[in-house]
């Protein structure tokens, strides 16, 4: 696992204690795999962007992912393949920013989500559409 430590922008972390602060949901590492799930869901893949990490939110992968790990980064490296990304280790990683951001920034601009009820109905909807 090419990505061990994971840092967030200042404005990711600014958009997580709004997300925390609507739904409850207390960790970071909860919220971003939301996150990251509700960006990989996007059929476009994120726009090329250089992210800062120039937060005080750093957790690993093994927090991030939980007992999830292998699933979550076999789904970021299936959605580089689809993508017509290379699969390095350097490209996964970016790749992996790019999602995750873009899924924080998908998540508080949903009106949706005013709650708890209203990210569950996130995934609800799009199980449904399938």
């Amino acid at each position: 696992m090419p990505l061990e430590h994971i840092r967030l922008s200042r404005s990711a972390r600014d958009q997580l204690i709004t997300l925390k602060r609507r739904t409850g949901i207390s960790h970071w590492n909860v919220l971003c795999r939301w996150a990251f799930c509700r960006s990989l869901a996007e059929p476009a893949p994120p726009p090329a962007s250089r992210l800062p990490a120039d937060s005080n939110v750093e957790m690993t992968w093994k927090v991030f992912a939980g007992t999830h790990g292998d699933e979550l980064w076999a789904l970021l490296r299936h959605r580089c393949h689809a993508d017509g990304l290379p699969l390095d280790d350097d490209t996964l990683a970016a790749q992996f920013r790019l999602h995750l951001h873009r899924g924080i920034g998908y998540l508080v601009g949903d009106p949706r989500v005013t709650d708890i009820g209203g990210l569950v109905s996130l995934a609800l909807d799009e199980s449904s559409a399938a």
